[in-house]
């Protein structure tokens, strides 16, 4: 496999570049001072980024974008065997390597490569994290998967020799890193287009660990089931958090919540109360991310002092529980769950969130993942008082599994729900300025667009 040096910049071609992660390695590169091409179907933001920091991006993807200048070229899961640019490559015997891949490579040139898996959580503790190491002035490189405010992005570049990151399953992505540090928040039934079953995720996540070289540190939460199973066979120091003090070095007690939903708690370490830690963003799932950040941070060799100042000015990334605004007297919140599990955290944070009825509007996110996990999303979203059910979002999907909204609509409404389903986003607009009344909680939900419904009642 072609390897990246940090002292021999080339010419990298990215296929997709404007994606979140992609964009991102491609931004590390050119601070590195690597030649950086790349294509996408359209111009965003990212690739906009990318461009006025010296980057050359074509529009749409086409053969025409390959040359014999180019040294490697760089591609995403979501790339086809048939895509021309990839083609092109091959037949030009070009070098092609895949996204992960070259984040692995990238993690070789930094001394501390920090890991943050898990099927839910991961961009909201790489954040909390990033905080901290800015606050602890550690001068590190970062690549999260939101758009994180204190950076001004999804990516920032740093000279120390720490990088930061999160590491996705699906697919196995996370078998190409090259970590020291590994970070698991749980394991969940999820991306079950490509796994077979849960026991099929544990054993992926059991050989992500097994990735770390004897000197290298896992963070695991004990909530997980049989975690031990993880970590069993290696020698890696491992650092435990979780709701059980008796079990875990870092565990809370006194959880209170104020108005908007954050956590006040105090922080144990070995039993042994260390401090109060305030968060700033709801949930009390939340509370259980800033240990495996606070942990983190401990590791490194930074502060309580710091690490609670961090957690405390953390205010959240893009799409997780954030507040876009109000309209005729009901608060639009915006929200990146997903998954059953993500759903029911995010409604819980909106019980403790100043409401009269909460309103859920979700758009499923690809066919396998609903029909694998139907009575399980129905129960989820019967957390919320109404449900409105937009079309799934196929993603990188095609239907061939004779699923839609419809069948997860019957499901919540045999429940006892109150649930609606609407072709569009133009009917679901319309329904909710009608029904919403001053004092509702309304949450658009979902991996997809469904944040458009929000931004345009907003309009």
């Amino acid at each position: 496999m072609f390897k990246i040096n940090f002292d021999n910049p080339i010419h990298v071609h990215f296929i997709g570049i404007g994606g979140i992660s992609m964009s991102g390695l491609a931004k590390i590169l050119c601070e590195k001072n690597f030649i950086v091409s790349g294509s996408d179907s359209a111009r965003s933001s990212l690739t906009d980024d990318l461009t006025a920091c010296g980057c050359s991006i074509s529009y749409p993807q086409s053969a025409d974008n390959i040359n014999n200048g180019i040294d490697l070229v760089v591609y995403t899961a979501a790339i086809h065997p048939d895509n021309p640019e990839l083609i092109a490559a091959k037949n030009s015997n070009i070098p092609t390597i895949t996204r992960a891949e070259l984040l692995g490579q990238i993690m070789a040139n930094y001394k501390t490569a920090i890991n943050v898996a898990g099927t839910h959580g991961k961009t909201t503790t790489t954040s909390m994290i990033s905080e901290i190491l800015l606050a602890g002035q550690c001068d590190p490189t970062i690549s999260v998967g939101g758009i994180l405010d204190s950076i001004g992005g999804n990516i920032r570049v740093g000279k120390s020799d720490i990088f930061l990151t999160e590491a996705c399953e699906y697919t196995n992505s996370f078998l190409s890193f090259l970590p020291t540090l590994n970070i698991i928040l749980n394991v969940k039934e999820d991306h079950l287009d490509f796994f077979k079953d849960i026991d099929d995720i544990r054993h992926s996540f059991k050989f992500f660990v097994e990735k770390l070289p004897k000197n290298g540190t896992l963070i695991i939460n004990t909530d997980i089931d049989d975690y031990s199973y993880f970590y069993k066979d290696t020698d890696c120091e491992v650092i435990t958090v979780g709701s059980n003090p008796e079990i875990s070095k870092y565990s809370a007690i006194d959880i209170t919540y104020d108005e908007t939903g954050c956590c006040t708690y105090t922080l144990l370490i070995d039993g042994s109360p260390s401090g109060s830690v305030t968060l700033s963003v709801p949930g009390i799932h939340n509370v259980y991310n800033s240990l495996a950040a606070a942990a983190a941070g401990f590791r490194l060799g930074l502060s309580f002092d710091i690490i609670s100042r961090a957690l405390s000015g953390f205010s959240g990334t893009e799409r997780r529980f954030e507040k876009k605004g109000i309209v005729n007297g009901f608060t639009i919140i915006d929200d990146y769950a997903h998954h059953p599990d993500e759903i029911r955290a995010t409604l819980s944070c909106a019980k403790h969130y100043p409401h009269k009825t909460t309103w859920c509007v979700f758009q499923p996110h690809t066919y396998s993942r609903t029909k694998l996990l139907l009575d399980d999303f129905a129960k989820a979203l019967s957390m919320a008082d109404k449900v409105v059910l937009a079309k799934i979002y196929a993603s990188r999907e095609t239907d061939t599994l004779g699923i839609s909204s419809a069948n997860l609509r019957d499901k919540i409404q045999a429940l006892g729900k109150e649930c609606y389903y609407f072709e569009s986003f133009e009917e679901i607009e319309k329904f909710l300025l009608k029904n919403c009344i001053n004092g509702d909680l309304l949450i658009t939900m979902g991996a997809g667009d469904i944040y458009k419904v929000g931004e345009d009642l907003l309009k």
